[in-house]
C-alpha cells in the first residue's frame, strides 16, 4: 500500500516555474514507477510525466516535453515535478500516481497502469 500526499501548486504568471512534489509512505515506494497526471476544467485527466522505478527511464506528453522534468529520491520516498515556461493552458489539478506493478523499467502513461493516486494539488497560471 502507498500513500501519496502532493505539494507545491500555487498561483504563478505564464512563464513562470513551480516545482511539485509527492510525499509517498509506504514501505514499497522506491519498487514503483511513478507518474504525473493532470485534470483541468472541464477536461479529462491526462498523463503529463513518468519515472521508472530507477528514474532509469521517463516519459513526457508532447505539451510538457523540454518544459517540465520528472525526477525522484528513493531515499526520500518523494517524486517531483519541475515545471517551468508555464503556460496557461498547464492550469490544472496535478496528481500524482504510483504504478501497481514492481520494478518495472517502464515509465507508463497510461491511467489504468496506476493504482495509488493523491488528492492533487492546484496548479493556475494567469496570462
Amino acid at each position: 500500500q502507498v500513500q501519496l500526499v502532493e505539494s507545491g501548486g500555487g498561483l504563478v504568471q505564464a512563464g513562470g516555474s513551480l516545482r511539485l512534489s509527492c510525499a509517498a509512505s509506504g514501505r514499497t515506494f522506491s519498487s514503483h514507477s511513478m507518474g504525473w497526471f493532470r485534470q483541468g476544467p472541464g477536461k479529462e485527466r491526462e498523463f503529463v510525466a513518468s519515472i521508472s522505478w530507477s528514474g532509469g527511464s521517463t516519459d513526457y506528453a508532447d505539451s510538457v516535453k523540454g518544459r517540465f522534468t520528472i525526477s525522484r529520491d528513493n531515499a526520500k520516498n518523494t517524486v517531483y515535478l519541475q515545471m517551468n515556461s508555464l503556460k496557461p493552458e498547464d492550469t490544472a489539478v496535478y496528481y500524482c500516481a504510483a504504478d501497481r506493478s514492481y520494478y518495472s523499467d517502464v515509465a507508463e502513461r497510461h491511467v489504468l497502469s496506476y493504482a495509488y493516486w493523491g488528492r492533487g494539488t492546484q496548479v493556475t497560471v494567469s496570462s
